[in-house]
């Protein structure tokens, strides 16, 4: 048994993870309990008392008992008013004190109310997307265990729309038992293909990896899906035994060596570099390279060899290359630990299509890299995929890291590199320049392209900035400290990370869950925080204070959000406010000198103190970097 498989514990036990609740009991819709402020509606009349209330000629609160009747021990009884019910009276107020009939605790016996004419108990279950995963809910802040029904009584319990009856519009009853409980497997796959899946879309869509694992031994796959898929919702011992099985299933000797095992890897190095189980993620990134290029996965005839002549196959197998090739890309720049091997290879595989194609199976003939080069100079009017637009970028990233150092001055260096970030920049065809698809959601592998150029500006131009980074030494939880000189006065290596960091800040705004992004935004967000953090150590007195407060409020919220799935996110995010109570005691301890205040007006020293403090603010909301980040191996 490989080493992988032995006394290695679950790398995110301690996390209590942002959760959905995909498909599980509490998944309907929010309806407010009988009684809540939120169910009551306007006033609605008694269609009739009860005898004992009738005859004593008082108000009936419609309930089975009434609670008159419970109250005094009297039978409640009831019949229909021979005057007949007309309705609510018209020009009603609602009176937020007065109890309605909709309130009524359940029925004890499991009776309906003879009253409520028409309804029909037991006639109509829930709606079947009730009961399905449903990408578009708003993740909850908080988490919710998927596994624990909301209470209910063991009786039907009467709700109001959108439970009516289509033929008579009347009220009909909701049974518990009649929503299926989802098992924890099933969900953590739904939670893969919700969270996961959108920042590395390279394994086949749900139903036909479900139809394919029939046919043949993918279980190893199956089982890394489910592990991150429980990273990102609380379902207890469960998740540690997902993570054993994956570590066993990648090296057991009945597993197969092929693209389906090279897919798993790539999902268990993210996975695992996001717990901060680097060295790990980093041996099986070797392995996955090793068995890649074993397979020829990287060549152009390996995906109609081994796609079965089915198209979304075949397209798999080529997004699985890529991938991988950006995955290592993401890991060499972001911990500068590895050397971006897969850079190395020249690869002749096709280009991978857009998502909605992939989605749809109509898959179009693949580009490659050459057309992507030459477009410009073919005159051709091709469009590419902004999957190839993330692999172009990360191409920008291995041009950087193989740049001799010697031959150039540091500033030639960095001139050839910015030009092929600012041409790519620059060639970015106009509708994806806003990370949007063409049906207004969020284009994730756009956003990951535009995050890599940023990234790679920041590693570029950071050594020549002038901008101290000494102040930031501390914040080590993605790469070794960088250190860099400061200077009098800033330049144009300065602008060029400042622009970048505030770019990457932006990105955060985008209305999607933060932790449905590659795990690699942590890392990205904390290039973007040194930055943000030195140059509020370096200047006292901050022309843009304002943007930069709102700047790191979004890196603050966005490591605090991905903290609850990522120890990565958690390291960092408490190394960040470690370093910005630093950075704050310092500016105090100047700002009591009197000295230090001359040529400055009144309103300028009282708006950097108010800056200093706002920011502080913000920063508090960061948690402290957990005491034991890992388990022992």
């Amino acid at each position: 048994m490989n080493s992988y498989s032995q006394g290695v514990s679950d790398p995110s036990s301690h996390s209590s993870p942002e959760m959905y609740a995909p498909a599980g009991p509490q998944a309907a819709p929010t309806i407010s309990p009988p009684g809540s402020a939120d169910a009551r509606g306007p006033t609605q009349t008694v269609p009739a008392a009860c005898l004992a209330c009738r005859s004593k000629h008082l108000k009936c609160d419609g309930s089975s008992p009434c609670s008159r009747c419970l109250t005094s021990s009297s039978e409640c009884v009831y019949v229909a008013s021979r005057r007949g019910y007309k309705g609510p009276r018209k020009g009603s107020t609602a009176n937020p004190n007065k109890r309605h009939a909709s309130d009524s605790p359940p029925l004890a016996s499991g009776e309906s109310c003879p009253m409520l004419l028409g309804a029909q108990v037991g006639s109509t279950p829930l709606p079947p997307t009730l009961t399905t995963f449903n990408p578009t809910r708003t993740v909850p802040d908080s988490p919710i265990s998927p596994f624990v029904a909301t209470p209910m009584t063991n009786t039907l319990q009467l709700f109001r729309t959108p439970y009516l009856n289509s033929t008579n519009g009347a009220m009909v009853p909701v049974n518990n038992n009649q929503m299926p409980q989802r098992s924890i497997p099933e969900q953590c796959l739904d939670s893969f293909y919700f969270y996961f899946y959108p920042g590395h879309p390279a394994v086949l869509p749900k139903a036909e990896i479900l139809r394919i694992a029939k046919e043949r031994n993918i279980e190893h796959l199956l089982a890394a899906m489910r592990w991150v898929g429980s990273l990102y919702i609380e379902i207890g011992p469960s998740r540690a035994t997902f993570f054993e099985e994956t570590m066993r299933l990648l090296y057991a000797p009945e597993t197969p060596k092929d693209g389906f095992l090279v897919q798993a890897m790539v999902i268990a190095i993210v996975g695992l570099d996001g717990c901060r189980q680097n060295e790990k993620a980093r041996d099986i990134l070797s392995d996955a390279e090793r068995i890649a290029i074993e397979l020829g996965l990287y060549t152009r005839p390996f995906a109609t060899t081994h796609g079965c002549g089915n198209p979304r196959l075949e397209e798999s197998w080529r997004r699985t290359w890529w991938d991988l090739f950006v995955v290592d890309g993401m890991i060499a720049g972001v911990h500068r630990q590895t050397n971006f091997l897969l850079y190395d290879f020249t690869a002749d595989v096709g280009l991978p299509c857009e998502e909605h194609e992939y989605l749809s199976g109509k898959i179009p003939r693949p580009m490659y890299l050459e057309d992507f080069d030459d477009q410009l100079f073919t005159g051709e009017d091709r469009e590419f995929s902004s999957f190839a637009y993330r692999v172009a970028s990360i191409r920008n990233l291995g041009r950087m890291m193989r740049m001799p150092t010697s031959g150039f001055s540091p500033e030639e260096t960095v001139d050839k590199v910015e030009s092929y970030l600012s041409n790519w920049r620059l060639h970015v065809p106009k509708p994806k320049r806003d990370c949007l698809n063409k049906d207004g959601q969020l284009d994730e592998m756009m956003f990951q392209a535009y995050m890599i150029n940023n990234a790679c500006t920041i590693i570029l131009h950071q050594p020549l900035s002038q901008l101290d980074s000494s102040p930031t030494r501390e914040v080590t939880a993605c790469a070794p400290h960088r250190a860099v000189a400061s200077g009098d006065n800033f330049n144009l290596h300065t602008r060029h990370i400042i622009t970048a960091a505030c770019a990457i800040s932006k990105m955060v705004t985008y209305n999607v869950p933060i932790t449905s992004h590659t795990h690699f935004f942590t890392c990205v967000l904390t290039l973007s925080s040194i930055v943000h953090l030195s140059k509020w150590a370096a200047v006292y007195f901050i022309a843009d204070e304002e943007d930069l407060r709102q700047q790191i409020r979004l890196n603050i919220g966005a490591l605090n959000k991905l903290s609850s799935v990522w120890r990565a996110a958690a390291t960092a995010g408490g190394q960040v406010k470690g370093v910005a109570q630093e950075i704050y005691r310092s500016r105090k301890a100047q700002q009591n000198n009197p000295h230090f205040w001359e040529g400055y007006t009144q309103e300028e020293i009282m708006s950097s103190m108010s800056a200093d403090e706002g920011i502080m603010s913000e920063i508090s909301l960061l948690p402290s970097a957990p005491e034991g980040v890992m388990p022992p191996p």
